[in-house]
């Protein structure tokens, strides 16, 4: 069979122009693609006022940023095309300075330090994590607990817990107080705001708040082994009705949070991997009759008493206390983070407050 006789070959080789075009389409097409996303997972879309806030101000930098930025991507080609090599070329020898050159170079930076300086000191009070946020509502009171590699939220007031799964009203402020029962972890909930750092025996602080219903993803941004990638969790913004419904059907149909199911918890594995252990499916777990210091003991990285009963403060490690909220009475100063130093003697926890204080060592 000869070959030639069947023409000319098309579709394999083009204009090269037109497989640039095309290629370029293909690229952005991806590129456009891949932020396609129901699940907020990013502070650009905003779904509380704290989001919003470090969105707004996310964009206030990159545009005075552009302030500088712009003009030297303009004119750095318009310069090398204006003085270009060729027989036309403006030839300047005897120009050393302008003066309005040398204002604009200098100035104009000066200016745009000067005001990011100003905004910036603002925001760092205003955009604070430890800054209890305003509302008419109470905020409720969460304490997250990291592991390898899930999360543990406690709900104290209401004497409940879960895993894999955080339930919030929306339109309320959230008080959370945070510990690693492991390594530095990181809890982050993109669509609500900051990102706060969590560490073995250290407590720290966050205010966030759902501006509405929905559902957002949360996640633990710092590497911590090989089920890091896996160390995520969703976020349900209800009603407060559909709240209070949750916190009754957790008290009735939830785990009894003992001693088989702490140990569970502790082992490496995620929010699965403990409903397989307690006999459960899926990758949420829900925990009754929860004690009030579970946090506390777990802070002091104690051995719980799990024979007694809920109201009565499991037996803690060292006399040190974990607080710095307002809220709580007692406080003399506010939580930063600060280390709990280590005693040679175990002490109980007082029986009227199973609320740590933290204070400086």
């Amino acid at each position: 069979m000869n070959i030639s006789n069947l023409g000319p070959v098309t579709g394999i080789r083009g204009n090269p122009g037109t497989r640039l075009i095309r290629c370029w389409i293909t690229l952005l097409s991806i590129t456009l693609l891949a932020g396609c996303s129901d699940g907020h997972i990013s502070f650009l879309d905003p779904q509380g006022p704290i989001a919003r806030a470090q969105y707004e101000h996310f964009w206030f930098v990159i545009g005075m940023c552009l302030i500088v930025v712009l003009p030297v991507f303009i004119f750095t080609p318009l310069i090398a095309w204006r003085y270009r090599y060729h027989g036309k070329a403006v030839y300047k020898p005897s120009w050393a300075f302008s003066k309005v050159m040398d204002t604009l170079i200098w100035g104009v930076p000066f200016v745009v330090v000067a005001i990011m300086s100003v905004v910036l000191w603002q925001q760092t009070t205003t955009l604070d994590p430890y800054k209890p946020l305003d509302g008419p509502q109470k905020p409720l009171q969460v304490e997250v607990v990291g592991f390898d590699w899930k999360w543990l939220f406690i709900y104290p007031d209401q004497g409940i817990a879960t895993v894999g799964r955080l339930v919030i009203p929306a339109d309320r402020p959230i008080s959370f107080r945070l510990t690693s029962a492991s390594v530095m972890q990181t809890f982050f909930i993109p669509a609500l705001g900051s990102q706060m750092d969590v560490m073995n025996r250290m407590v720290t602080r966050l205010h966030l708040k759902a501006s509405h219903t929905g559902t957002f993803k949360g996640r633990n941004m710092q590497y911590n082994g090989r089920g890091f990638h896996k160390q995520q969790f969703d976020v349900d913004a209800v009603s407060p009705e559909a709240f209070d419904e949750f916190v009754q059907r957790v008290k009735q149909q939830g785990q009894p949070l003992g001693r088989q199911a702490y140990t569970a918890l502790s082992r490496r594995g995620t929010s699965e991997d403990v409903a397989r252990a307690l006999g459960l499916h899926g990758d949420t777990v829900r925990f009754s009759r929860v004690s009030g210091a579970l946090f506390s003991t777990i802070v002091n990285s104690a051995h719980a008493d799990w024979a007694a009963p809920v109201a009565r403060p499991p037996r803690a490690g060292p006399a040190a206390t974990t607080n710095g909220d307002s809220t709580h009475p007692g406080t003399t100063m506010p939580a930063r983070a600060i280390p709990l130093r280590q005693t040679t003697r175990a002490t109980s926890l007082p029986q009227a407050d199973h609320q740590h204080r933290e204070t400086a060592q």
